[in-house]
C-alpha cells in the first residue's frame, strides 16, 4: 500500500486517526463502550465488489475482559505507547481521545475494494507497435466505515476539527449526499455521513462515492452471496474484538496478485489450489484463558484432496514434563501419498520429488517405502531442554516419535541409516536405558549425536542428543500431560482434533535469554510483552470435507497489578 493511502487515517471527521492506531491500545487499557453487533449494519454500506472486510468492535464488555490479563510491566508499556501515540497524533491541537472521540465512536469496519482497471501509461512519445504502452498497476482501494453511537458528540467533534489550524476542508454534493474533502499536511481524505449513523472515509473520493451508491440501493457486501451467511453467523468466540470476512477467497487473491507490480503470472495449477477455499471468516475474542482466534474456511469438497483425520493424542504422554514445544498429528504416510498424487499436476514439484528419490536411492533408501511408508499412526515432535553432551551449547534437543503398524519396515529403515552412518565414521553403539534397547550414534568426546529405539511394540523414537533419549525412555511418572502449563494452554482447544501445536513461553524465553546473553539483549519492551504470555497453542478440525477450522490460543497470565 502506498504511503498516501497508509496515511489517510487522519480524516475530516477524525475517527480514523484513533481507530487505526490508538483505539486498540486505548480499549485494552480503558474499556470504551459501543455496539458489537454492528458488523452487518456497516457491511450494508460497503459495495458488493469488496474483496474483504474487517470489523473491530468497541463493545466495553469485550475489551474490559482483556484487562484481566497482563503483567504490570506490560500494562505500563501499553499505557506509555498510547500516551506517546496520542501526543503525536494530536500534536499542536487540544483534541483528546477521552473527551472528543470516545463518546461517539461505534464499531469500525475496514473494507478492501478492488483496484480501478489498469490503464496504459500516458507517454508523450509516438506510439510504436514494437513498444506497446506500459500498463500501470492499480492498488486496491480502502474504505472505512465508522459507526456513530452519539450524533451530537460526533457533530461537535467535526466542528472542532475544522477549527484546527492545520486542517483545510471543502464540501461537494454527490447524489444528494455531502462529501467533505479534508486536507491535512498535504494529504486529502474524503468522508460522508450516511443516515446519521455511519461515517464513510477513504483516501480516494471514488471509494466514498461507491459507498453512497450502495447506500442508495446498489448491491452491498452484506447482500453478496457468501458474505451474508458469514456475517450473520459469525465465528464462535466469546467477547469478540475483531472479525474478518472473505466471501470469495480465490477471487480476492487473484485480484490482489493482479494489482501487484511485482506479481508474476500465476500458474493455472496454483489458481486451482486457491479455488479449494470458497470463503473464509475469522474472529478474535477473549475468554478466561486469553486471546483466542478461530477461522473457518468453506471448502469445495470436489477440489479438496487432503483427508482430515482426528488423533487421540495418546503419544503426548510419551514426552517428559519439561518438553516446551510440541507438534503432533496422525498418518504422515497418507499425507505423503496425497502430495505425490498432486505432484502429477505440478511439474516442478514432481521434478523435486524425483530428485529426492534419486539421491536416496544412491544409498539404498526408498523415499516412499523406507521413509514415509510406515508412518501410518500418530506422530509427534517435541523440543526438550538439555545442557549436556552435544546439546551443551544449544540448550535443548528434540525427539520424533512415531506409532506404526509396520514395525518390520521401520526397523529395516533404521538399520539402513545406521549402516550409512558407519560409512561416515560415526560409532554405532548399543545400550539399555530404562530397560529399553537404544542405538546411539556416538561422536568422540561429545557423546551421542542421535539415538533411536522402541518404547513399545508400536512406537519408535528418534532423539537428537543422548540426554534427550534418556528423558524419553526413562519412564518417569511425570509426562507432558501432567504439566499445568500444557493443560492450561491446550486444554480448552476443540476436541477431537487433528493434532496440536504447543509452546511454553516461559521456557522458550529462558532459552532466548541464554542466547541473548551472548550478544544483544532482548529489548525491555519485548521482554515485558513476552512475560505476559503463558503459552501458545493451535489446532485444526474438519467436521466434513466442506469445512476446515483453525483455532489458536494466546494463553495469557492474569493481571497481578493491585
Amino acid at each position: 500500500m502506498s504511503e498516501s493511502k497508509s496515511k489517510f487515517f487522519i480524516p475530516a471527521i477524525g475517527a480514523a486517526a484513533v481507530v487505526a492506531g490508538s483505539v486498540v491500545a486505548y480499549m485494552y487499557l480503558k474499556g470504551p463502550s459501543g455496539d458489537s453487533s454492528g458488523a452487518l449494519g456497516s457491511a450494508k454500506l460497503v459495495p458488493s465488489t469488496a474483496l474483504m472486510a474487517t470489523y473491530i468492535t468497541t463493545d466495553s464488555e469485550a475489551w474490559e475482559k482483556l484487562q484481566q490479563f497482563g503483567t504490570p510491566e506490560a500494562q505500563k508499556l501499553l499505557a506509555k505507547s498510547l500516551e506517546d501515540f496520542n501526543k503525536n497524533t494530536f500534536k499542536g491541537s487540544d483534541i483528546s481521545y477521552e473527551k472528543d472521540i470516545k463518546p461517539w465512536v461505534g464499531g469500525v469496519m475496514f473494507a478492501v475494494l478492488p483496484p480501478n482497471a489498469a490503464k496504459p501509461a500516458q507517454l508523450r512519445e509516438p506510439s510504436n507497435p514494437a513498444n506497446p504502452p506500459i500498463t500501470l498497476q492499480q492498488e486496491p482501494k480502502i474504505l472505512m466505515v465508522v459507526g456513530i453511537k452519539d450524533k451530537i458528540s460526533a457533530l461537535n467533534f467535526a466542528k472542532r476539527l475544522k477549527e484546527q489550524k492545520n486542517v483545510k476542508s471543502q464540501e461537494s454534493d454527490y447524489k444528494g449526499e455531502k462529501i467533505t474533502e479534508t486536507i491535512e499536511n498535504g494529504k486529502p481524505t474524503y468522508s460522508a455521513v450516511l443516515n446519521n449513523s455511519h461515517i464513510v472515509l477513504a483516501p480516494e473520493k471514488q471509494a466514498v462515492e461507491n459507498a453512497i451508491d450502495t447506500y442508495k440501493g446498489q448491491p452491498s457486501f452484506a447482500s453478496k452471496e457468501g458474505a451474508s451467511s458469514i456475517l450473520s453467523k459469525g465465528v464462535d468466540v466469546k467477547n469478540t474484538l475483531a472479525q474478518i470476512y472473505v466471501p470469495d477467497y480465490a477471487g480476492m487473491v487473484q485480484q490482489l496478485i493482479a494489482a501487484s507490480p511485482q506479481a508474476k503470472q500465476v500458474p493455472q495449477q496454483t489458481l486451482a489450489q486457491l479455488k479449494q477455499v470458497k470463503s473464509m471468516a475469522a474472529a478474535v475474542g477473549v475468554d478466561d484463558a486469553g486471546v483466542r482466534m478461530k477461522a473457518i474456511a468453506n471448502l469445495d469438497p470436489q477440489l479438496s484432496k487432503f483427508q482430515y483425520q482426528t488423533t487421540p493424542a495418546n503419544i503426548v504422554a510419551q514426552f517428559p514434563i519439561e518438553t516446551f514445544a510440541l507438534v503432533n498429528g496422525k498418518d504422515i504416510s497418507r499425507s505423503w501419498s496425497t502430495i505425490v498424487e498432486q505432484s502429477k499436476e505440478y511439474p516442478e514439484l514432481q521434478q523435486a520429488l524425483q530428485q529426492m528419490r534419486g539421491q536416496l536411492q544412491t544409498v539404498n533408501i526408498d523415499l516412499d517405502k523406507d521413509i514415509f511408508g510406515w508412518m501410518n499412526g500418530e506422530f509427534a515432535f517435541g523440543a526438550i531442554p538439555s545442557n549436556q553432551g552435544v546439546l551443551a551449547s544449544l540448550g535443548f534437543g528434540g525427539a520424533l516419535l512415531f506409532d506404526t503398524s509396520d514395525r518390520k519396515t521401520a526397523e529395516a529403515t533404521f538399520t539402513k541409516l545406521d549402516t550409512l552412518a558407519k560409512t561416515q565414521r560415526i560409532n554405532i553403539t548399543q545400550r539399555k536405558i530404562g530397560g529399553k534397547d537404544v542405538t546411539e550414534w556416538q561422536i568422540p568426546q561429545q557423546g551421542a549425536l542421535l539415538a533411536h529405539g522402541w518404547l513399545d511394540q508400536d512406537t519408535v523414537f528418534l532423539a537428537i542428543g543422548g540426554p534427550v533419549a534418556e528423558s524419553i525412555t526413562a519412564g518417569k511418572n511425570q509426562s507432558l500431560e501432567n504439566s499445568e502449563t500444557f493443560k492450561a494452554v491446550t486444554g480448552s482447544l476443540q476436541k477431537p482434533n487433528g493434532g496440536y501445536f504447543y509452546l511454553d513461553m516461559d521456557k522458550t524465553v529462558s532459552l532466548v535469554n541464554r542466547f541473548a546473553a551472548q550478544g544483544q539483549s532482548i529489548p525491555p519492551e519485548t521482554r515485558a510483552i513476552l512475560s505476559s504470555i503463558r503459552g501458545v497453542s493451535a489446532t485444526a478440525t474438519s467436521p466434513d470435507k466442506s469445512i476446515s477450522q483453525l483455532e489458536m490460543l494466546l494463553a495469557l497470565k492474569p493481571n497481578t497489578a493491585k
